[in-house]
Protein backbone atom coordinates (compact mmCIF):
# COMPACT_ATOMS: atom_id res chain seq x y z
CA UNK A 1 0.00 0.00 0.00
CA UNK A 2 1.28 3.45 -0.94
CA UNK A 3 0.96 6.38 1.44
CA UNK A 4 0.46 9.70 -0.31
CA UNK A 5 0.59 13.14 1.30
CA UNK A 6 -2.05 15.78 0.58
CA UNK A 7 -1.05 19.26 1.67
CA UNK A 8 -1.38 22.94 0.83
CA UNK A 9 -1.21 26.38 2.37
CA UNK A 10 -3.98 27.69 4.58
CA UNK A 11 -7.09 28.38 2.54
CA UNK A 12 -5.85 26.41 -0.47
CA UNK A 13 -8.68 23.88 -0.27
CA UNK A 14 -7.10 20.66 1.04
CA UNK A 15 -10.43 19.56 2.47
CA UNK A 16 -12.18 20.10 -0.87
CA UNK A 17 -9.62 17.95 -2.69
CA UNK A 18 -9.73 15.33 0.09
CA UNK A 19 -13.52 15.09 -0.25
CA UNK A 20 -13.18 14.34 -3.97
CA UNK A 21 -10.62 11.60 -3.25
CA UNK A 22 -13.00 10.10 -0.66
CA UNK A 23 -15.76 10.03 -3.28
CA UNK A 24 -13.42 7.87 -5.39
CA UNK A 25 -13.07 5.42 -2.50
CA UNK A 26 -9.66 6.54 -1.27
CA UNK A 27 -9.17 6.37 2.54
CA UNK A 28 -8.15 9.82 3.85
CA UNK A 29 -6.62 10.53 7.25
CA UNK A 30 -7.34 14.13 8.31
CA UNK A 31 -4.34 14.95 10.49
CA UNK A 32 -5.62 18.37 11.57
CA UNK A 33 -8.96 16.94 12.68
CA UNK A 34 -7.19 14.11 14.49
CA UNK A 35 -4.89 16.56 16.26
CA UNK A 36 -7.88 18.56 17.56
CA UNK A 37 -9.58 15.32 18.65
CA UNK A 38 -6.50 14.12 20.56
CA UNK A 39 -6.04 17.52 22.23
CA UNK A 40 -9.44 16.99 23.83
CA UNK A 41 -9.53 13.22 24.37
CA UNK A 42 -5.92 12.44 25.34
CA UNK A 43 -5.28 13.35 28.99
CA UNK A 44 -1.50 13.51 28.57
CA UNK A 45 -1.77 15.95 25.68
CA UNK A 46 -4.41 17.98 27.48
CA UNK A 47 -2.19 18.35 30.57
CA UNK A 48 0.83 19.34 28.47
CA UNK A 49 -1.21 21.91 26.53
CA UNK A 50 -2.49 23.42 29.79
CA UNK A 51 1.07 23.52 31.14
CA UNK A 52 2.12 25.41 28.00
CA UNK A 53 -0.81 27.83 27.63
CA UNK A 54 -2.54 27.88 31.01
CA UNK A 55 -6.11 26.99 31.97
CA UNK A 56 -7.54 29.23 29.22
CA UNK A 57 -6.48 26.59 26.67
CA UNK A 58 -9.76 24.79 27.42
CA UNK A 59 -13.29 25.92 28.17
CA UNK A 60 -14.60 22.96 30.11
CA UNK A 61 -14.15 19.98 27.80
CA UNK A 62 -13.81 22.15 24.69
CA UNK A 63 -10.49 23.19 23.18
CA UNK A 64 -10.25 26.99 23.08
CA UNK A 65 -8.97 27.12 19.51
CA UNK A 66 -9.32 30.90 19.18
CA UNK A 67 -7.18 31.48 22.28
CA UNK A 68 -4.48 29.01 21.24
CA UNK A 69 -4.43 30.34 17.67
CA UNK A 70 -3.99 33.90 18.91
CA UNK A 71 -0.93 32.77 20.88
CA UNK A 72 0.87 30.48 18.45
CA UNK A 73 0.49 32.32 15.17
CA UNK A 74 2.39 35.32 16.51
CA UNK A 75 5.01 33.19 18.31
CA UNK A 76 6.81 30.60 16.14
CA UNK A 77 8.63 29.15 19.17
CA UNK A 78 5.34 28.54 20.99
CA UNK A 79 3.89 26.98 17.84
CA UNK A 80 6.88 24.65 17.63
CA UNK A 81 6.39 23.61 21.27
CA UNK A 82 2.72 22.83 20.59
CA UNK A 83 3.65 20.82 17.51
CA UNK A 84 6.15 18.81 19.55
CA UNK A 85 3.35 17.86 21.94
CA UNK A 86 0.75 16.93 19.34
CA UNK A 87 2.46 15.77 16.14
CA UNK A 88 4.25 12.65 17.45
CA UNK A 89 0.94 11.32 18.80
CA UNK A 90 -0.87 12.09 15.55
CA UNK A 91 1.89 10.36 13.56
CA UNK A 92 1.66 7.29 15.80
CA UNK A 93 -2.12 7.18 15.39
CA UNK A 94 -1.74 7.58 11.63
CA UNK A 95 0.60 4.59 11.38
CA UNK A 96 -1.91 2.40 13.22
CA UNK A 97 -4.71 3.70 10.98
CA UNK A 98 -2.76 2.80 7.82
CA UNK A 99 -2.41 -0.83 8.89
CA UNK A 100 -6.21 -1.12 9.15
CA UNK A 101 -6.88 0.15 5.61
CA UNK A 102 -7.44 -2.01 2.54
CA UNK A 103 -6.77 0.07 -0.58
CA UNK A 104 -4.00 0.48 -3.17
CA UNK A 105 -3.14 3.80 -1.56
CA UNK A 106 -4.21 6.09 1.27
CA UNK A 107 -3.92 9.84 1.75
CA UNK A 108 -2.58 11.72 4.73
CA UNK A 109 -4.11 15.19 4.67
CA UNK A 110 -2.11 17.70 6.73
CA UNK A 111 -1.16 21.37 6.60
CA UNK A 112 2.58 21.14 7.23
CA UNK A 113 3.86 17.88 5.75
CA UNK A 114 6.74 19.73 4.10
CA UNK A 115 7.51 22.00 7.04
CA UNK A 116 7.82 19.16 9.58
CA UNK A 117 9.73 16.85 7.24
CA UNK A 118 6.97 14.21 7.19
CA UNK A 119 6.95 14.23 3.37
CA UNK A 120 10.26 12.34 3.43
CA UNK A 121 8.45 9.28 4.82
CA UNK A 122 5.70 9.33 2.17
CA UNK A 123 5.61 7.75 -1.27
CA UNK A 124 4.45 10.89 -3.10
CA UNK A 125 3.14 14.39 -2.38
CA UNK A 126 0.06 16.14 -3.75
CA UNK A 127 -0.01 19.91 -3.30
CA UNK A 128 -3.29 21.83 -3.39
CA UNK A 129 -2.66 25.36 -4.67
CA UNK A 130 -4.77 28.50 -4.99
CA UNK A 131 -3.89 32.17 -5.60
CA UNK A 132 -2.79 33.95 -2.43
CA UNK A 133 -5.58 36.53 -2.51
CA UNK A 134 -8.22 33.81 -2.92
CA UNK A 135 -6.76 31.96 0.05
CA UNK A 136 -6.81 35.13 2.18
CA UNK A 137 -10.46 35.80 1.37
CA UNK A 138 -11.45 32.17 2.02
CA UNK A 139 -9.83 32.10 5.46
CA UNK A 140 -11.21 35.51 6.45
CA UNK A 141 -14.72 34.29 5.59
CA UNK A 142 -14.27 30.82 7.12
CA UNK A 143 -12.61 31.80 10.40
CA UNK A 144 -14.17 35.28 10.80
CA UNK A 145 -10.74 36.89 11.23
CA UNK A 146 -8.99 39.90 9.73
CA UNK A 147 -6.49 40.03 6.90
CA UNK A 148 -3.48 40.56 9.17
CA UNK A 149 -4.35 37.47 11.18
CA UNK A 150 -4.50 35.39 8.01
CA UNK A 151 -1.14 36.74 6.82
CA UNK A 152 0.38 35.91 10.22
CA UNK A 153 -0.74 32.29 9.83
CA UNK A 154 0.64 32.14 6.31
CA UNK A 155 4.06 33.16 7.58
CA UNK A 156 4.27 29.86 9.47
CA UNK A 157 4.01 27.88 6.23
CA UNK A 158 6.45 27.48 3.37
CA UNK A 159 6.10 29.63 0.26
CA UNK A 160 4.54 28.38 -2.98
CA UNK A 161 7.98 28.32 -4.55
CA UNK A 162 9.31 25.94 -1.88
CA UNK A 163 6.33 23.59 -1.87
CA UNK A 164 5.77 23.35 -5.63
CA UNK A 165 9.41 22.38 -6.09
CA UNK A 166 8.89 19.30 -3.89
CA UNK A 167 5.38 18.27 -4.99
CA UNK A 168 4.84 15.27 -7.26
CA UNK A 169 1.34 16.44 -8.23
CA UNK A 170 -0.26 19.89 -8.06
CA UNK A 171 -3.99 20.57 -7.91
CA UNK A 172 -5.01 24.12 -8.81
CA UNK A 173 -8.10 24.66 -6.67
CA UNK A 174 -9.77 27.62 -8.33
CA UNK A 175 -12.88 26.13 -9.93
CA UNK A 176 -14.58 23.32 -8.00
CA UNK A 177 -15.53 21.24 -11.04
CA UNK A 178 -12.02 21.55 -12.47
CA UNK A 179 -10.57 20.51 -9.10
CA UNK A 180 -12.69 17.35 -9.24
CA UNK A 181 -11.33 16.55 -12.71
CA UNK A 182 -7.75 17.07 -11.55
CA UNK A 183 -8.33 14.74 -8.58
CA UNK A 184 -9.74 12.08 -10.91
CA UNK A 185 -6.71 12.38 -13.21
CA UNK A 186 -4.24 12.07 -10.35
CA UNK A 187 -6.18 9.11 -8.93
CA UNK A 188 -6.02 7.31 -12.27
CA UNK A 189 -2.33 8.08 -12.67
CA UNK A 190 -1.50 6.79 -9.19
CA UNK A 191 -3.37 3.55 -9.85
CA UNK A 192 -1.69 3.17 -13.26
CA UNK A 193 1.71 3.63 -11.66
CA UNK A 194 0.87 0.86 -9.20
CA UNK A 195 -0.49 -1.40 -11.92
CA UNK A 196 -3.92 -1.39 -10.28
CA UNK A 197 -7.28 -1.20 -12.06
CA UNK A 198 -9.76 1.49 -11.03
CA UNK A 199 -11.60 0.61 -7.83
Amino acid sequence: MKVIGLTGGIGSGKSTAAAFFRELGVPVFDSDHEAKHLMVQNDDIRNEVIALFGEKAYEGDVLNRAFISSKVFSDPELLEQLNMIVHPRVRSHFRKWVTAQEAPYVLQEAAILFENGAHKELDAMILVWAPKESRIQRVMARDKIGREAVLARMQNQWSDTETTALADYIIENIDRSETALQVARIHSELLDNMGVAEF
